[in-house]
Parts: structure tokens; sequence; C-alpha cells
């Protein structure tokens, strides 16, 4: 078994990680309250009991449904901070966390209502602990890829500070060459590139995120196993992995972490990091995570320093941040 405290005291960063996913049942009870949304579910308990799904648009139906109790900035403002607590108790010192804004822009509010409520706690946390953050603007494959473009759009007209652009919902049937023109527009932008592939998707929905869309990273990616020349490329120009393992199990795409291959892609010198996706429907944050690994996949404490370098390395942190978290995690992990 690992060692917990150590596992608390090394610096970590979050690569993949859906802030409308960070929605506790609580929290999202008392939007409800505040707007007067009817819920489907009596408790948040019943609600958090729901959360046994079969696939991932079981998943993605629960997830749209309880972005609908996101009204106003002041909602997104809580929500984000939430979550952000989490990071200050866990020592994660680094998120690059996505939005959906068309969850929102299509039921009526302007792109700036979440935008600002997620940088305003952004920009709270780094103020007050030091957090380094990126904002990433996901499209939803579910919607024309005109509708990215006209959120690219309004993004660049708000003057919005984003990081990158991500693709996320449901792989199939909506390959990432769908969504070609997105890429070109947000890379002319020279916003970095990442997209969701090799989830629900096969191999080959990875290959093409790289060669059709030109990505830096891949969010999951565990499927890429299936190709043995896809590996090597990966292990080669080292592709960052954002894997989510308690996430990955939650939505069948293995039916128990033991059965997960992330740390036999560590081995084969993959560059996989580990995140928690929509902790708040998948039963853990970034910490138990890992605690889940170790106990049913036997991680070391050597894999998971590994694995918390790798996660500073997949970031698009600047390189002296990324030197200096390497050097703070060779620290902790020597007991300096």
């Amino acid at each position: 078994m690992i060692d917990r405290e150590l596992l608390r005291r090394l610096p970590k960063a979050e690569l993949h990680l859906h802030i409308e996913g960070t929605l506790e049942p609580e929290r999202l009870f008392g939007l409800a309250e505040k707007h007067g949304v009817q819920l489907p579910h009596a408790s948040p308990e019943a609600l958090a009991a729901a959360y046994d799904f079969g696939d991932l648009q079981e998943f993605l139906d629960l997830y749209y449904a309880g972005c609908d109790v996101l009204r106003d900035e002041e909602d997104f403002y809580l929500m984000t901070r939430d979550y952000l607590e989490v990071c200050r108790a866990q020592n994660i010192v680094r998120v690059e966390i996505g939005f959906d804004p068309q969850s929102h822009t299509e039921r009526g509010l302007p792109f700036s209502v979440p935008y600002e409520g997620i940088m305003r706690a952004l920009r709270e946390a780094e103020q007050e602990w030091g957090l380094s953050h990126g904002l990433m603007l996901n499209i939803v494959r579910h919607l024309p890829a005109a509708s990215g473009l006209q959120v690219i759009d309004q993004a660049v007209d708000h003057g919005a500070e984003i990081m990158a652009l991500g693709l996320d919902s449901s792989e199939a049937p909506f390959p990432p060459s769908l969504f070609t023109e997105c890429y070109a527009k947000a890379r002319s932008l020279g916003w970095k590139l990442v997209a969701h592939a090799g989830e629900e998707g096969p191999a080959g929905y990875v290959w093409s995120a790289l060669n059709n869309l030109g990505v830096d990273r891949i969010d999951h990616g565990v499927r890429s196993a299936e190709d043995p020349e896809l590996i090597r490329y990966l292990v080669d120009q080292q592709v960052p992995l954002t894997v989510c393992p308690q996430s990955n199990v939650r939505l069948c795409v293995y039916d128990h972490m033991r059965e997960h291959n992330i740390l036999e892609m560590l081995e084969q010198n993959v560059l996989v990091t580990v995140n928690s996706d929509d902790p708040a429907y998948f039963g853990g944050y970034l910490e138990e995570n890992f605690v889940e690994m170790a106990e049913h996949l036997g991680m070391t404490n050597e894999q998971m320093v590994a694995l918390v370098k790798n996660s500073f390395r997949g970031s698009f942190a600047a390189p002296e941040y990324v030197h200096s978290q390497l050097e703070a995690i060779d620290a902790v992990a020597a007991g300096r």
C-alpha cells in the first residue's frame, strides 16, 4: 500500500477535470432550491444513489440535467470554489480545468455567466494560496461543429483567458475529424489543443485526434493499448494521456479497477497522468483515485511519484514552473 502521508505532501497537478462534474449533490440541491428548479430525486442521498451508470450516455443524461441548476455567475463561482477547496486540502497546486459553455449557452445563458463565475474563483485561489491554473473551453461532440465555432467566437469577443480547446461528450458516433475547423480556429488563436479519445471510442479515434486535429494532449486514451504502433508513437512523442481511473470503472470501460491498464502504460514509458474527470459523479477526487489504484493495482510509492511528476510534465504550465515542481517532488519523496 502506498504511503498516504507522502501522497498528501506531494504537490500535484490535475489536468482532466470538468468543473460541472464537481457539482456535489448537496450544492446541486441548494442551487435548485435557490432557483425553484424541481429535481427528480427527493434528496441529495437519493441523487447520489442514482450514480450507477451503465455507460457514458447514462452519466451524460444526469450530468446535463445537473447543469440546469446553474443559472447565474454566483452559482458557477460557488461550484468552482468548492472544487478548489478540495484542491487546497489535497495539495493540488496546478489545475487545468475544462468547462462546457454550450451546455449553458444552449439554454439561454450568456457566455460571460459561466466564464466570469469560474474565473473569479480561480483568481481568488491564486491570490489566497498561490494556485496555478488554466481554463479549457470544451466543445461537445453531439452538437454540430458550427456550434463549436460559435462558442469559440463568443470567447474571443468576450476577451476570455482561454488556455486550450477540448472536445468532450459522447465519442461514438462523433469522430474527432468532424471538428477540424474548430481546431484550426483554436490553433490560429494560439490555444493548446486537447481532445477526448480512446475511452468509449477506439484507438483509431486517438490517431484521428492526433492527425486530424493536431492535439497536444489526449484526454483518456486508455484504448490506445489496443494498437501497439500507437503506443510506440505516444512513447516516442511523449504525448500526455490524462487518464481517469475511477471514471473508467464507473462508466464501464473496465469492469473493475484491477483490470485497468494505467500502470502497464506507465511501465512502457507512456506519459500517463492521474485525474478525477467528474469527481462528484464518480466517487472520488484526485487522492481517492490514487488510493483506489494502490488498493486494486498494487501501485508502489515509486509509481505514484512517477505519475505525479507526469502530471506536471503533461501540463501546459511554463517550463520553469514545471521544473520547480519536479524539484519539489524530489525533495518531498526524499523526505527533505
